[in-house]
C-alpha cells in the first residue's frame, strides 16, 4: 500500500513537473527575427547570389524547354533566395520550392551552392536592380516589367540618391552585366554619377527620348550586341505572361526628369518592349513610387514593403 501510494504521489509530482517546464517555456521569449539586415545582405556579395539564383533559374527552364515564371521582384535574406511572381506557378524546376500557391519560389543558398547544372547569363532579368531593404531582407525588382514608365517622386536629394544606385547597380552589377543603361537630357550632364562610373562603355546620353530610342534602335549606332558565348538562347520577359524569344539583344534602361518627359500621345512608342524608363519627378507613369522623407520607400501598387531605400544603405 505505501509503494502504491508513493508511485501516485511520484506520478504526480512528474506531471506537476513537465506541466511547469512547458509553461515556462512558453512564457520564455522566443528568439526575435533580426530587424538589421546583415553585412551579407548588404554587401555586393548579395548581388552575386542573385545573379547566381536568376542564372540558375534561367538555366534550369531552358534545359527543361518550359517557359521562365513571370518573375517581377527578388527577395534575399542571407539563407535563401525568394523570387516573387506575377502568374502564380505551382510547379517550380527543382532545386527550387513553391510557397504561397505558387506566388513564391524558394531556394536555399546551401542549395544554391551546391554543385548543379551550368546557368544560363540572366539576360531576361538585366534589369533587375535593388530598391532597398524589408527590414532584413534586402528586396530587388524588375524595372523592365513595368507597363509603361516607372516614376519615382520625393525629396530632390532622396530620388537622385536612389536613382544614383539603380543605374550604378544596373551598370556594375553582375546582373545586370548585359543591360545598357541612357542618361536623358539634363541628366546627362556627368553630374548624377561620380567619377569612373561616368566611363562605363554601357552609358550613353542622348539630348532627349526621341532620341535615345532612336539611336538604340539603330543597327550598329546603339549598344553593341553581346557576343553568342556570353548568350545561347534567352528568354526575355514580356508584360503580363506573354514572352518573346530574342538572340543576344541587351535590354535598355532610359533615365529622364518628368520635366523632360514627352507629353505628347505615342511619345514612348519607341521604346522596345522589354526595355524601362525611370522617371524622376511626378509622372502618369505605370508604376509610380515615392520616396518619403524617413528613407522608406512607397512602391503603390507594386506592393513591396521598403522600409529603407537602396540610396541610403551602407
Amino acid at each position: 500500500m505505501i509503494w502504491y501510494v508513493l508511485a501516485v504521489v511520484l506520478g504526480l509530482a512528474l506531471i506537476c513537473a513537465v506541466t511547469a517546464l512547458i509553461v515556462t517555456e512558453r512564457r520564455r521569449p522566443r528568439k526575435p527575427k533580426p530587424v538589421a539586415a546583415s553585412a551579407a545582405v548588404l554587401s555586393r556579395g548579395a548581388l552575386d547570389v542573385v545573379n547566381a539564383g536568376l542564372r540558375r533559374l534561367t538555366g534550369e527552364c531552358l534545359r527543361s524547354g518550359r517557359s521562365l515564371p513571370d518573375l517581377y521582384a527578388v527577395v534575399y535574406s542571407e539563407q535563401r533566395l525568394g523570387l516573387l511572381l506575377a502568374a502564380p506557378e505551382e510547379e517550380a524546376p527543382a532545386p527550387w520550392a513553391v510557397e504561397q500557391d505558387g506566388e513564391r519560389w524558394v531556394i536555399s543558398t546551401d542549395d544554391l551552392h551546391r554543385p548543379g547544372p551550368e546557368g544560363e547569363p540572366a539576360l531576361p532579368f538585366a534589369l533587375t536592380v535593388t530598391l532597398g531593404l524589408d527590414g532584413p531582407d534586402r528586396v530587388l525588382v524588375d524595372l523592365s516589367r513595368a507597363t509603361g514608365a516607372v516614376s519615382l517622386a520625393g525629396p530632390p536629394d532622396e530620388v537622385r540618391a536612389l536613382t544614383r544606385r539603380i543605374v550604378v547597380e544596373a551598370l556594375a552589377g553582375p546582373v545586370g552585366a548585359l543591360a545598357q543603361v541612357t542618361l536623358v537630357g539634363s541628366l546627362s550632364d556627368g553630374t548624377l554619377l561620380q567619377g569612373d562610373e561616368n566611363r562605363s562603355s554601357r552609358l550613353h546620353r542622348a539630348a532627349s527620348l526621341e532620341e535615345a530610342f532612336a539611336v538604340a534602335a539603330t543597327p550598329g549606332g546603339g549598344p553593341q550586341e553581346p557576343d553568342a558565348a556570353e548568350v545561347t538562347q534567352i528568354f526575355r520577359l514580356i508584360e503580363g505572361s506573354s514572352r518573346i524569344a530574342v538572340q543576344g539583344e541587351a535590354p535598355h534602361l532610359f533615365v529622364v526628369d518628368a520635366s523632360q518627359l514627352p507629353r505628347r500621345e505615342g511619345a514612348l512608342a519607341g521604346m522596345r518592349r522589354g526595355d524601362a524608363l525611370l522617371v524622376l519627378g511626378e509622372a502618369p507613369t505605370g508604376w509610380r513610387w515615392r520616396v518619403l522623407p524617413d528613407g522608406t520607400l512607397d512602391t503603390g501598387p507594386l506592393g513591396l514593403q521598403i522600409t529603407k531605400h537602396a540610396g541610403r544603405m551602407a
